[in-house]
């Protein structure tokens, strides 16, 4: 029997190839190479049928280490809160102050790519600052 241990994360939005490069932004991702045979995504995407041209979109860890981003477009917005949702690890190792200072800046970037501040979780004597945010579609993250 063998075990998964790679693993991709699937977005649903509105407009893939945006939501992509702004977690691109976020993450330090790149955006992969296009498939063989085309000299970039653009050529890909107008390789396609009308109705499947921007529909997808995905963006990868340089490294290799990171799971790989995907983007799909779907017909209805976004309603409710995510049920899933990713922690961009920027304080780990920190507490108190100098962790809440070292998420407030981070959340200071995101938020002049287009991410929205929700709400700022200060240290309660259990559990350790967090930053709520949503991406430029509305799904939830948290800077953590």
């Amino acid at each position: 029997m063998t075990t998964a241990k790679k693993f991709q994360v699937t977005f649903d939005c509105a407009n893939p190839e945006r939501v992509a490069r702004f977690w691109c932004e976020v993450l330090g991702y790149v955006v992969p190479p296009p498939p063989e045979g085309f000299s970039d995504w653009e050529e890909f995407n107008r390789s396609l049928p009308p109705e499947l041209q921007g529909s997808a979109f995905a963006c990868v860890d340089p490294t290799g280490e990171g799971p790989r981003l995907f983007f799909q477009r779907v017909p209805e917005e976004k309603v409710v809160k995510n049920r899933v949702h990713l922690d961009v690890r920027v304080g780990t190792g920190l507490v108190g102050e100098q962790r809440l200072a070292t998420l407030k800046a981070e959340s200071a970037r995101l938020i002049e790519l287009g991410a929205t501040l929700v709400q700022v979780l200060e240290a309660d004597g259990v559990n350790e600052s967090c930053i709520a945010m949503q991406d430029i579609e509305g799904n939830e993250f948290c800077v953590d």
